[in-house]
């Protein structure tokens, strides 16, 4: 295994990989990133989909195959993409069977259309969850105010459940507490308390949206201070008396994920946030460019500060600089979900018109 990326590993820091296409499965690239990389994960989502299909042959023969026929643009890409995660899910059965669950997850969005119909994801959640076939697959739910109802009852409903757009530590101790009640549901429903779970919070999408409103000093540091803050508020979390109470219940912490951790900024460091966010019992979900990156000079600054370390001076200097930190989360989350719509409206049209192309006449 690469010794940069096992620095990581030893301080206690899962690498997932955030990409997926059947190129990478069918070349074996994915097992052998497995072997030198130490990977034991991955995410996906819309856009990385939407690429896959629309810029590699490998779908074509699943499109006009007989499973495609009859079938809507949704329906499709549901059979298109969890043929792939459960390939990914098997190759990363090993990592879960040693971990003991808590390692080796791969992770399946729901449609960003139903996003604010509570009732309507907890219903496609367990759905899509019971298609996939595989325990060790995640349904991705944002972490919005509409979202935090499904994803408590999808996790007593025994779903597991990556958290996505998250963007502040108050947007994660909201769904920190949406995932004990529904572990205390379940127990006292005389369920298994075991249901796994983990948060992403989104790190360099802070540092895009306030590039040229805030001194060069300060550039690229928002997003590592944001993160800083909410690790503070993720291990005060896994140290309170409610947590410790289903903890000793059989319960497993619900693992903080760091998400969208390539660094836009072409001045910046291209490693710029794995290196900050290296943090024990948390999980960096990283692409393919920023990965080999690392591979090949990376470095490691942590381990990442169980009390913040200096993020509340630093996000201080943001607020003397005209950022509204609280009113910024809200925005980012929000342009988030709208990015997702138009993400999936995107991957639908790709949908169809491929299977237009390939189908034969």
């Amino acid at each position: 295994m690469n010794p940069r990326l096992q620095q990581l590993r030893q301080l206690g820091q899962s690498l997932w990989l955030d990409n997926i296409t059947r190129d990478l499965l069918d070349s074996g690239t994915l097992a052998r990133y497995i072997d030198d990389y130490g990977l034991t994960g991955l995410t996906s989502n819309p856009t990385i989909f939407d690429e896959a299909i629309g810029n590699s042959s490998a779908y074509d023969a699943a499109i006009r195959g007989p499973k495609a026929k009859g079938l809507d643009a949704e329906a499709l890409f549901l059979e298109l993409a969890l043929d792939d995660l459960r390939r990914a899910a098997d190759l990363f059965h090993p990592a879960h069977d040693a971990s003991g669950g808590v390692d080796g997850w791969v992770s399946m969005e729901l449609s960003p259309l139903i996003a604010s119909d509570t009732a309507s994801s907890i219903e496609a959640a367990a759905r899509i969850h019971r298609q996939a076939a595989r325990d060790n697959l995640y349904i991705k739910i944002p972490g919005t105010p509409e979202g935090v109802p499904a994803i408590e009852e999808s996790i007593f409903n025994g779903v597991p459940i990556n958290v996505t757009l998250l963007f502040s530590a108050a947007q994660y101790q909201a769904v920190a507490e949406a995932y004990m009640r529904g572990i205390e549901r379940r127990l006292e429903a005389g369920r298994d308390p075991v249901v796994g779970s983990v948060a992403s919070l989104f790190v360099s999408r802070w540092d895009k949206a306030i590039a040229d409103k805030v001194p060069a000093e300060l550039r690229n540091r928002l997003g590592i201070a944001i993160g800083q803050r909410t690790y503070r508020t993720y291990r005060d979390v896994l140290a309170s008396s409610r947590w410790k109470a289903l903890e000793r219940a059989g319960a497993r912490p619900q693992r903080l994920l760091w998400a969208s951790t390539s660094t836009k900024d072409p001045s910046a460091p291209d490693t710029l946030y794995l290196s900050a966010l290296a943090a024990p019992d948390t999980i960096d979900t990283v692409p393919e460019k920023t990965l080999k990156a690392f591979a090949d000079h990376g470095e490691v600054q942590g381990p990442m500060r169980s009390d913040g370390g200096d993020c509340e001076s630093t996000l201080a200097r943001f607020g003397q600089a005209g950022i509204d930190i609280d009113a910024l989360a809200t925005q980012l989350q929000q342009d988030g979900a709208e990015a997702f719509v138009k993400s999936w409206r995107e991957l639908m049209k790709r949908i169809t018109d491929k299977a237009a192309q390939v189908s034969p006449a």
